[in-house]
């Protein structure tokens, strides 16, 4: 296998490995609290992810504690905020829904980096935008939008909207950063775990009382928050954000054929809209290669 073809193995892997999050996600949140997983998921990565930065990116540790502040919101926004949130809405809306309406989320960053960054959409992503809320529509109103004026969204689904937005604003702040990306996420890795204390303190913590929610919880600590983010970023550096951001597609195609070999169903509007929104994001990350844009954002995803 050439250099190049290492590279798009690495993405695939990256994403492969965060679709996992979804599954075993949803299957620890059956056994203990999000809470409980959050704490957890940092608690034993924090020092693994500390290893990883010194051994690839061989950081200025003083350099990185200058930015303490950022690096604090975003452990609030993306270690904390967003993980929580996605495991509260896990055991509600499912790993399939979630993954699908979570696709959405390169769409938003390039959405708010239009708003907020002034960075300019071409009609084409532009498209690509409304194309992917379409497809979020359907999954999230079952193709019904009948149903959605009488019933509302569910309490799952608006939990894995807030995912998205808390993603989008972490990802959108990321761009101030100068810390390298491994070890950004590795310091606030630990401001994940100062900050939950108060809250462990008052809920208490409990881990998996099977041996599948034991294997479940490692999966979560090794392969999304470790080697899922290494991987992606030895990618992204290699073949540029821009074409790394198309890899994005996979999450939740791998997502999908994960929760059915695990014995899961997939209903048709979800199928169709996850189907609308994946043709969507690739229209908003699809951009000729001597430009690079919102998508920069989009291709900078971390630990999911």
């Amino acid at each position: 296998m050439n250099h190049r073809g290492r590279m798009y193995l690495f993405l695939a892997l990256a994403n492969l490995f965060w679709a996992g999050n979804y599954v075993f996600g949803e299957m620890v949140t059956r056994e203990i609290s999000p809470i409980s997983l959050t704490f957890f998921r940092w608690a034993f990565a924090v020092l693994p992810l500390i290893a990883l930065a010194w051994l690839i990116e061989r950081p200025d540790w003083r350099e990185a504690w200058r930015e303490w502040r950022l690096h604090l919101l975003q452990s609030l926004l993306g270690l904390t905020g967003y993980t929580l949130l996605l495991y509260a809405a896990l055991g509600l809306t499912g790993a399939v829904n979630a993954a699908v309406i979570s696709a959405i989320n390169p769409a938003t960053i390039a959405l708010g980096a239009a708003i907020f960054l002034h960075e300019r959409l071409n009609r084409l992503q532009a498209l690509g935008i409304a194309v992917a809320f379409v497809g979020v529509s359907i999954v999230l109103t079952g193709g019904d939008l009948g149903q959605l004026v009488e019933q509302g969204f569910g309490v799952g689904d608006l939990l894995v909207i807030g995912s998205v937005l808390a993603w989008t604003v972490y990802s959108l702040i990321s761009r101030r950063l100068v810390t390298p990306p491994i070890t950004a996420t590795s310091v606030q890795a630990v401001f994940a775990v100062v900050t939950m204390l108060p809250l462990i303190a008052f809920t208490g913590v409990s881990l998996p009382s099977s041996a599948a929610g034991v294997v479940g919880l490692a999966y979560i600590v090794v392969f999304p928050s470790m080697a899922g983010y290494a991987l992606w970023n030895i990618g992204a550096s290699r073949v540029g954000p821009a074409r790394a951001g198309i890899f994005l597609n996979l999450l939740p195609v791998f997502t999908v054929l994960i929760a059915i070999a695990f014995g899961a169903t997939v209903d048709p509007p979800a199928a169709i809209g996850g189907a609308i929104v994946i043709a969507g994001v690739y229209l908003t990350l699809h951009q000729p290669r001597s430009k690079v844009g919102p998508t920069d954002a989009a291709a900078g995803l971390a630990v999911r």
